[in-house]
């Protein structure tokens, strides 16, 4: 028996009362020099005829019952039906309507009976490019590994053919155990007693997570007392984002020169990723701004950092999440933008040392409150919009350093697509690829009507900080 981590478990009873918990990516395609007028066809064809093992995180599907004692454990799928997993869409080549397309599909709910995750092979595009729609459920993966997972399956060499598709099992076959055999299924003294032994090493493994918890507390009271970088739950305004979603997605997405990113940290002594999210807190606030909606008080971000091993093979990591949480003020309070980036900077610096000295887990537990806070009033049927616990979701997501190429077709962008939630109706994830960072936009469509306007409003707070900083 695998029981599933705190938090995944916690997701799967959130999603039962609120919003799909899946993430996803979008891959923009050309097709090679080449290739006839049916090669995607053909792509979709042999993807579908694919009869190689499956990636292990992508054969398992969550289980609760009497069998496990109320416990969510993890259940393995001997046989994938592909064609339930592998769609084909077109679109008639208007970029509008394949985001549209994308906030359709995004919308969906993933099926709890099997493997939750889906691909969608998207053609029509304009100058005869193709899309993949990849979205998988976040209790089987995170952001960091579902982009590692996607980016092995891809190569480096445009000459390279007959490459399997991202979901294939990349691992030794005929050793996963290390023994030459597949391990052998579980007797009838295991399967009973498996729920007992689960409930046993969640409790034991508890105890030190709730040393970890309450030592966690205490220093962000300590933090809270002499700092301005840690926020307490409630401590961010309400704003429209904190809302209950409707049942319509909106996404959007851009990219832009990674140089132009790293030109501006390496002037104001910051990291990359500070930068991005000073941008995003910058878009934010003049959207907000533009409609008189603009809180006094500044927005707070919520910022998942990771702590994965980036030693550890991505094919052989079972666990699903591997990610703390942060609560970073965004200075939209601030009209100086060098301002806003040093205060993202100061308190992003902070954060990554908690979460890496405290662990995924108890950072998570320690920020239950400000989750709460954010993502059960909205459910309530009196919502108070005086403060919430954050604003919005700002995340960043290392993909491929150089030009990547499936099968002979140049991965031309790639765009993160994230999860929506009552209580945090926009969520912004940046992706960095080869020699550019791309800003993708997921929202509520009640709530940002006209997503489409963060594009070139991400243009004008770059080139913003540019200025500040003093580059022509």
């Amino acid at each position: 028996m695998h029981p599933l981590d705190p938090l995944d478990a916690a997701m799967m009873a959130a999603e039962l009362v609120s919003s799909p918990m899946h993430a996803g990516a979008v891959l923009i395609l050309s097709p090679p020099a080449d290739a006839g007028p049916a090669y995607v066809d053909e792509l979709y064809r042999e993807a579908l005829a694919a009869n190689g093992s499956i990636d292990p995180r992508l054969r398992r599907y969550p289980h609760r019952g009497i069998d496990t004692a109320g416990i969510w454990v993890w259940r393995d799928s001997e046989r994938l039906d592909l064609s339930r997993h592998c769609l084909h869409r077109n679109v008639s080549g208007d970029y509008d309507g394949f985001w549209r397309l994308i906030g359709e599909l995004d919308a969906q709910r993933l099926d709890r009976s099997r493997p939750m995750w889906m691909s969608y092979l998207i053609d029509g595009l304009a100058d005869r490019r193709f899309a993949f729609y990849i979205k998988v459920h976040h209790t089987l993966i995170d952001g960091v590994a579902g982009l590692r997972m996607i980016a092995d399956a891809l190569s480096n060499d445009p000459k390279r053919r007959s490459m399997p598709p991202f979901y294939a099992d990349n691992r030794d076959a005929d050793n996963r155990d290390g023994s030459g055999s597949p391990p052998a299924a579980p007797g009838l003294v295991s399967r009973l007693t498996g729920p007992v032994r689960a409930l046993l090493d969640t409790t034991a493994s508890g105890v030190g997570l709730i040393e970890r918890v309450v030592t966690g507390e205490l220093s962000t009271l300590m933090d809270g007392l002499v700092g301005y970088t840690t926020k307490w739950p409630f401590a961010a305004p309400y704003t429209r984002f904190n809302g209950r979603l409707g049942t319509e997605r909106a996404v959007c997405a851009g990219s832009w020169a990674k140089d132009r990113i790293q030109t501006v940290q390496e002037k104001a002594g910051v990291s990359a990723n500070d930068v991005v999210t000073a941008i995003v807190a910058a878009v934010v606030r003049l959207w907000l701004g533009g409609r008189g909606e603009l809180p006094e008080r500044s927005l707070v971000g919520v910022c998942p950092i990771t702590v994965r091993d980036r030693g550890v093979d991505p094919s052989i990591d079972q666990h699903g999440n591997m990610f703390g949480l942060w609560l970073c003020p965004l200075g939209t309070n601030l009209d100086d933008p060098i301002a806003r980036l040093r205060l993202i900077h100061g308190s992003m610096s902070e954060g990554k040392h908690w979460v890496a000295k405290r662990g995924s887990a108890a950072s998570l537990l320690t920020n239950a409150a400000s989750i709460a806070a954010t993502v059960v009033a909205p459910l309530l049927p009196f919502t108070p919009k005086i403060r919430t616990g954050f604003n919005i979701p700002i995340s960043h997501v290392p993909g491929p350093r150089v030009e990547m190429y499936w099968n002979g077709a140049h991965i031309e962008e790639i765009y993160p697509v994230s999860t929506v939630y009552d209580g945090m109706a926009l969520n912004v994830t940046t992706c960095s690829y080869a020699d550019r960072i791309g800003f993708g936009y997921a929202a509520s469509r009640d709530v940002v009507p006209d997503i489409e306007t963060l594009i070139p409003l991400t243009e004008q707070c770059l080139a913003e900080l540019e200025s500040a900083v003093g580059i022509r």
